[in-house]
């Protein structure tokens, strides 16, 4: 399934969200939610719990719309952001609890999902992976590290044995990288 194309600029799309236009973050929802449940997947790497954290994402968006700065970068690089942290926040999160006793057999739950068709939709329909692709290797490493597995920048140093400037210059080039990739 291919994303529509926006009927909108991202401007209009904004000022409905800020005017709180539910039909807008219906929209909004429908076109980002397979892209952003991939990335808090990778992260998480539980799917319960991922589609917990894209609920909280979405409100968390609603919420903090006027936090967003067009003059920042686009919009969908701050949901972005917004899904990364709040899953990494959801993953240290599980991992200071104890252990739930209650446990699923993941069988069952992949037949339901079959039966039911519940299982969302691949986040590579936008091609997102496609052009992290396109980075030199250390940066796409990088990206891949933070972005996709959940690293701090401080951890993907760590990992890499490589000086945490060095990390943040490489990401910071590689984010650049990334927006004229998009615009292309």
């Amino acid at each position: 399934m291919k994303r529509q194309s926006s009927l909108v600029s991202e401007s209009v799309l904004i000022e409905k969200l800020n005017r709180r236009d539910q039909q807008a973050f219906q929209w909004l929802y429908d076109q980002y939610s397979p892209a952003l449940y991939g990335v808090v997947l990778r992260i998480v790497r539980d799917e319960e719990q991922a589609q917990d954290v894209l609920q909280d994402i979405f409100v968390k968006i609603w919420k903090n719309l006027d936090a967003y700065d067009a003059s920042k970068g686009r919009l969908f690089t701050w949901m972005l952001n917004v899904s990364r942290n709040t899953a990494i926040d959801a993953l240290r999160a599980r991992k200071s609890q104890p252990s739930s006793a209650i446990r699923t057999d993941e069988d069952n739950v992949h037949i339901v999902d079959r039966q039911h068709n519940t299982q969302q939709p691949n986040p590579e329909h936008i091609g997102v992976q496609d052009i992290v692709s396109q980075l030199r290797p250390e940066r796409k490493q990088l990206i891949d590290l933070v972005y996709f597995a959940g690293y701090t920048h401080e951890e993907a140093a760590e990992e890499l044995n490589l000086p945490l400037g060095t990390v943040k210059t490489r990401i910071r080039a590689a984010l650049q990288e990334l927006k004229q990739l998009f615009k292309s």
